[in-house]
């Protein structure tokens, strides 16, 4: 009997180390099974691209909302005008599309945009205008550069070559055919890259009412 106990003992021993390295298996499988592949499918480069448009967007909107309180002449606050309107739409239609697939929105400007936003709201009359023609034009560079990577190549070469806006400045006719996402079998990704194709237009013709807007600020502090 003495010894039918040790034995007993013995396997339930056993059995217990063998379960605990099954839970442990069953655990350590699952991390390695999430490891690598992005939360809710959303890869990295997509949370992070809809990061930096998004901040990108969000400075815009808040440098021109500076322009039209301090702005000197009425050709820069007609186009910061038209920067709040176009860009708070745009805003507003990401944040949609990142709701819907459960990708993280910032709600505030990074350090580096609030401070050039201070630096810019500390000037006044022509030298304002100038600055902010130029942050202008800075800012629209980077956003077209960022869009035009997630759009079909050959398409952003036809709208290049068809484009005839912008039209009068501060004005941002779009006279072009549309561009192309570009494809993705990713759901998240091809919605992301979607949103960039239609956002792309306005965005390149304001970079060329934005160069305009500068060569304008520039006539009027020679005369």
């Amino acid at each position: 009997m003495r010894r039918m106990g040790v034995v007993a003992v013995a396997l339930t021993a056993v059995i217990a180390v063998g379960c605990n390295k099954s839970d442990n298996r069953a655990a350590n499988g699952s991390a390695v099974g999430t490891a690598g592949r992005a939360e809710n499918g959303v890869s990295a480069g997509d949370k992070d691209f809809v990061r930096d448009v998004a901040t990108m967007n969000m400075a815009e909107i808040e440098l021109s909302r500076t322009a039209l309180q301090k702005g000197a002449g009425p050709d820069v606050k007609q186009f910061a005008q038209m920067m709040v309107d176009d860009h708070t739409s745009a805003g507003e239609k990401l944040k949609a599309v990142a709701t819907q697939h459960q990708i993280e929105v910032p709600a505030q400007l990074d350090e580096k945009h609030r401070d050039k936003g201070d630096k810019l709201a500390a000037k006044q009359g022509l030298e304002f205008d100038k600055d902010y023609a130029d942050a202008m034009v800075d800012g629209h560079q980077d956003l077209v550069d960022k869009l035009e990577s997630r759009i079909d190549k050959d398409t952003i070469s036809k709208f290049k070559a068809d484009y005839t806006g912008p039209g009068a400045t501060g004005t941002a006719k779009v006279e072009a055919k549309a561009v192309t996402a570009e494809k993705s079998d990713n759901p998240n990704t091809l919605a992301i890259n979607q949103w960039a194709a239609e956002t792309y237009p306005v965005a390149y013709a304001h970079l060329q009412a934005a160069k305009a807007l500068r060569d304008g600020v520039k006539k009027r502090s020679t005369n």
